[in-house]
């Protein structure tokens, strides 16, 4: 059985937007609290055990951004060669709201990503210092963890977005609904008694 077109995309955003939540996890459990301070002759040298974490954060960014390009691509792909217009998407009101809110979460969750993934490369680089009393720190704790759920969260929108975006091509296309004919019920059609 092969799987739709529609099928295909949201698995893939569901595939990138777990790795990215994994990823980030790992690289929140993986971070050392600090590192080691050695004291030198006026300087502080901060040696950090080796971990993946400056490696894993940079793959959880990579990931999200591809959930998120995928994200948008499944919106406005021309399903069944059939494209809609923007406009014609964007009426739903459903529609625009998810899609504004998956937006910022990608944003928020690619924003906290990259800080996390920047400080701690940046105190794995810069590990000499002068001051003496340094205690060798690392990026802080849970930002890596936070982005994670956030990058989780930023899939999930993507794929109702990619709902409502289906929703929205059928009203427009005027599709018809395979789930059969929807028919009026009137009072009568019942006999009235409660189970």
């Amino acid at each position: 059985m092969g799987f739709t077109s529609a099928q295909r995309i949201a698995l893939t955003v569901s595939l990138f937007g777990i790795l990215a939540f994994l990823l980030g996890v790992i690289a929140e459990n993986k971070k050392p609290p600090y590192g080691t301070p050695i004291k030198g002759k006026d300087v502080v040298i901060c040696k950090f055990p080796s971990d993946p974490t400056i490696a894993m954060g940079s793959v959880s960014i990579v990931a999200l951004m591809l959930a998120a390009i995928i994200g948008h691509v499944s919106i406005f792909f021309p399903y069944k060669g059939k494209s809609v217009p923007r406009g014609a998407l964007f009426q739903s009101t459903s529609l625009s709201v998810f899609f504004v809110i998956a937006e910022l979460v990608s944003a928020l969750a690619f924003a906290m990503l990259l800080w996390a993934t920047i400080t701690e490369s940046h105190h794995r680089t810069s590990n000499i210092h002068h001051d003496m009393d340094t205690q060798c720190p690392t990026a802080k704790t849970g930002l890596f963890g936070g982005a994670a759920f956030l990058a989780l969260d930023a899939a999930l929108f993507w794929l109702v977005c990619q709902m409502l975006a289906l929703n929205a091509r059928a009203d427009y296309l005027d599709e018809d609904d395979d789930k059969g004919e929807y028919g009026q019920v009137y009072a009568a059609d019942g006999d009235g008694s409660k189970v």
